[in-house]
């Protein structure tokens, strides 16, 4: 039997822990999608507990306490910090085959020293550990990031923020890692949501820009394009329901949108048009401005409407959505392309159903530009699991070219979601030693070391021209 969580943890074969150990460990980390806060990394936060660290934001923790019946006044609620953190470590233990058992114990681990098993009993235990570190004075937001061997973060920000925070850090000799805005402009593509006219009165402010068509709005959007790309954005995200392809006449379009504008509810068929005006001038757009496009598709959000009017988006109430995006996913590259203006694109479903139909469009939208100019997303969300991870990375290595896979992300709110980097390289690891161990490829650890330093990092630092 071996030991719990040990150096050689989800390595199970001498070929997977070379590649690890020799290779994979020791490279940097580009964190290229996160949602943390520039403030803090500007600020410098020192965090009071680690309630506040673990728990402040992190709905995939919460949803995991609500499934163990923990009420919400414990999740989200006036409880203490310390009652929060101990209804936590009351649910971990039950939350076997979840990577949240593994990601808490590997951050334990790897910022607090902690070797045991955190549960309702050690929970004081790891409480004041924790805590002290935390209070230490050497243990800000920076120090984490340094810790974490972390060179470059893409934080997600609006077409209507300053940027501030950015433009601070890019001023501090003291920060040594690169904090580079990326653009989300999703709140300009909602046409349907009733927060759309009052964001489109924030963008006309912003950009100072009437926006009252649609040639203005793309003039508008426009500006703020080139104020973040001033400030070293480089990728843009887009977080869509679906990826719809229906095209109208700009003439069909502005008309929609002065509909919009009037506060007149817009039909489906128009929604559709609109979107597919504005997400293919915004892709036009960052081909031009030699950014990466990224689609995050394949949720369906905020399901359960009582708490979504209590607390707000993103707090634990979103699913799988099982609707194929096949179609308009490549019609949407067809139409970039048609235009000579396809940018690098990173595609990512929620549905792990639709791995194979991702990999498949890859391999018609490919370019010389850059290898693996079209990218399939690591496992996101859901599907940032074990098993995930491991369904993912087959289906790209079956259908395209493992080799120039772009690699992880953090996707968090957390500062010390770093570790799943590392779970991320021991799976990728013990894949490629699993096919090797099996003949199934060559034991030419020369060629299988560059592999994994190349999906661990150095594609990283090349697709997004980060050059750290």
């Amino acid at each position: 039997m071996k030991q719990f969580m040990d150096k050689d943890f989800l390595l199970s074969n001498e070929t997977a822990k070379t590649l690890y150990h020799d290779y994979a460990a020791k490279m940097p980390i580009i964190d290229y999608h996160c949602h943390i806060n520039p403030a803090e990394i500007a600020e410098n936060r020192e965090f009071k507990n680690i309630t506040e660290v673990w728990l402040g934001g992190d709905h995939y923790k919460w949803r995991a306490m609500r499934s163990n019946g923990v009420d919400e006044k414990f999740i989200t609620g006036d409880a203490t910090d310390r009652e929060k953190f101990q209804k936590w470590a009351e649910t971990l233990p039950k939350c076997i085959g979840n990577p949240l058992y593994h990601w808490t114990h590997l951050e334990l681990r790897n910022y607090f020293g902690y070797e045991g098993v955190l549960n309702g009993e050690t929970a004081e235990e790891v409480w004041n550990l924790c805590n002290e570190k935390l209070q230490s004075g050497s243990f800000k937001v920076r120090d984490i990031i340094a810790a974490s061997n972390v060179k470059a973060i893409c934080t997600t920000d609006d077409p209507v923020d300053t940027l501030e925070y950015h433009e601070q850090l890019a001023n501090d000799e003291t920060c040594k890692v690169e904090v580079l805005p990326a653009w989300r402009p999703d709140k300009a593509v909602n046409i349907e949501r009733e927060t759309f006219v009052p964001y489109l009165r924030q963008l006309s402010e912003v950009s100072e820009i009437k926006i009252d068509s649609l040639e203005s709005l793309k003039v508008a959007l426009n500006v703020r394009l080139d104020y973040f790309n001033e400030r070293g954005c480089r990728v843009s995200d887009h977080g869509l329901d679906y990826v719809v392809y229906n095209p109208a006449s700009d003439e069909e379009v502005d008309a929609i949108l002065k509909k919009g504008l009037a506060g007149e509810k817009v039909t489906f068929d128009e929604m559709e048009k609109y979107k597919t005006a504005v997400l293919v001038f915004l892709g036009e757009a960052y081909y031009k401005r030699d950014w990466v496009l990224q689609l995050h598709y394949g949720a369906i959000r905020d399901n359960n409407k009582d708490m979504y009017a209590k607390l707000g988006p993103d707090t634990g109430f979103d699913c799988i959505n099982t609707r194929n995006c096949a179609e308009g996913t490549a019609a949407y590259l067809n139409a970039l392309a048609a235009k000579g203006a396809l940018p690098k694109t990173i595609i990512y479903s929620l549905n792990p159903t639709d791995n194979a139909s991702i990999g498949t469009i890859l391999g018609c939208f490919q370019g010389s530009e850059v290898a693996g100019k079209i990218q399939q997303g690591s496992a996101w969300w859901f599907n940032d699991t074990k098993q995930g991870m491991i369904d993912q990375m087959t289906s790209l290595a079956n259908l395209s070219v493992l080799g120039n896979f772009v690699g992880m992300l953090t996707d968090s709110r957390s500062f010390l979601s770093y570790t799943r980097h590392e779970y991320f390289r021991r799976i990728l690891c013990n894949l490629l030693g699993t096919w090797v161990e099996n003949g199934e490829y060559p034991a030419d650890m020369e060629t299988l070391g560059q592999i994994v330093q190349d999906i661990s990092y150095n594609n990283t630092n090349r697709y997004f021209r980060f050059n750290v």
